[in-house]
């Protein structure tokens, strides 16, 4: 084994910094919006960057729109299995949205930042992992162990054709210890995060003529009512292992320069977002029918029947309604001082001068499935700006940062856990 090779790593981030902002460029251009939830050109850009340089990696394609892409290779020794993920698919965009200022599938670049959708969700996070394993096989002669990298479709709907898909399918993909470029900023390190549950409520009454609103009731008029009830559901107080209360509020003023003031109060708390209202057939009919598409996010403390046990006493109130689930995962966490936490730590002190806080998230990220099989998860990725929204976008010299990051921080733990 050699002696400690982050200048070298460091010097070949910095003659290949335009390289990887061309292959970001690239990549926020290969549409992958979800749904549909076609990633095959967006995978695309990704195996001609293996192929290009040699790299090995195979396809893993249960749904033949939404490859999987899965590459690994062995130090030169025994040691830890390091697994880095990302996500090639996006969330939709709004064709008609005026807001952007260039369109969305452009990938314009001005003033130091790329605009695009998956600009920070997740494409920038994804390429840090691909260089990762890029360069970090160029010296793998130098360290033991074994990196294994996993770019996924399908995120952006619970992963039933991705990530989940390879859990149960691919053991491959376990390892020791996944590290993932969700966005997040390089303020902060996810090592847990919240859950979401998502239900269906279906209102029907008789409708009538909108004149005659003493025939029947309205199905909207309900569903707004319901809506405001639901509300109630985030009153219930949750019970928090010590460990996990004092990592979190030591985490208070990183959580809100991360995610937006106020985002700590969430993190904590049962939280509810009414994500679709569709009623109504005519502006003088009274709707015999309304749907509404719910979103709870449960913290870490909390569990689903926890949830729908306080769900189903509000519907007691509404007899017009019925309920289904429509997706669930459950909250997850791993140790907020584990070992890659001080890894990461460590290189960003050396890097920026600062050590990112170990928080608990609000939104998903597919780390959760390997946190529910007891392997070591985080995240460590750019700020999430116009996340879901308009003009999502990401600084460039954040970007290079979390590939930066991601290169050295894999590089020590993998080299740290070399068995002679």
């Amino acid at each position: 084994m050699s002696s400690d090779l982050t200048p070298k790593l460091n010097g070949w981030i910095d003659q290949e910094r335009s390289e990887m902002i061309a292959f970001l460029k690239r990549f926020l251009q290969a549409k992958s919006p979800n749904p549909p939830g076609d990633t095959r050109d967006a995978a695309a850009v990704v195996t001609e960057f293996l192929d290009a340089r040699n790299l090995p990696y195979r396809m893993v394609s249960p749904n033949p729109v939404m490859p999987n892409i899965i590459g690994s290779f062995d130090g030169a020794s025994q040691g830890k299995h390091l697994v880095l993920n990302g996500h090639i698919d996006v969330f939709p965009v709004y064709e008609e949205d005026q807001r952007w200022t260039t369109g969305p599938w452009e990938a314009d670049i001005r003033d130091g930042k790329i605009y695009g959708r998956g600009a920070c969700d997740m494409k920038p996070g994804t390429t840090a992992s691909i260089f990762t394993y890029a360069m970090l096989h160029r010296i793998r002669d130098e360290f033991g162990g074994k990196l294994t990298l996993t770019c996924v479709s399908d995120e952006e709907t619970f992963g039933p054709w991705g990530a989940r898909y390879l859990m149960d399918n691919e053991p491959e993909v376990l390892g020791d210890c996944l590290l993932n470029g969700e966005p997040s900023s390089p303020l902060t390190i996810r090592f847990g995060e919240k859950g979401p549950l998502w239900l269906a409520v279906t209102i029907q009454t008789e409708g009538a003529h909108g004149a005659y609103v003493h025939a029947t009731d309205s199905a909207t008029k309900i569903a707004a009512r319901l809506g405001l009830a639901l509300e109630s559901v985030c009153d219930m107080e949750v019970p928090l292992p010590d460990n996990l209360a004092r990592a979190i509020e030591a985490s208070r003023d990183a959580v809100d320069k991360a995610m937006g003031k106020g985002a700590h109060e969430a993190v904590p708390r049962v939280t509810l977002n009414i994500g679709s209202i569709n009623g109504g057939l005519k502006v003088n009919i009274i709707p015999g029918q309304c749907r509404m598409e719910i979103d709870f996010r449960i913290p870490v403390g909390a569990d689903r029947e926890m949830i729908l046990k306080r769900v189903n006493e509000v519907l007691s109130d509404f007899p017009e309604a019925t309920m289904e689930e429509i997706g669930h995962s459950p909250p997850a966490y791993s140790d907020p001082y584990g070992e890659m936490v001080t890894v990461l730590q460590d290189t960003v002190e050396e890097l920026r001068g600062f050590k990112p806080t170990p928080i608990i998230s609000l939104g998903g990220t597919d780390a959760r499935l390997w946190r529910y099989r007891d392997i070591p998860a985080y995240v460590y990725g750019p700020f999430p700006y116009g996340m879901g929204s308009y003009d999502e976008h990401v600084d460039l010299e954040d970007f290079i940062h979390i590939v930066r990051t991601h290169v050295l921080a894999s590089y020590r733990y993998l080299s740290q856990n070399t068995q002679p």
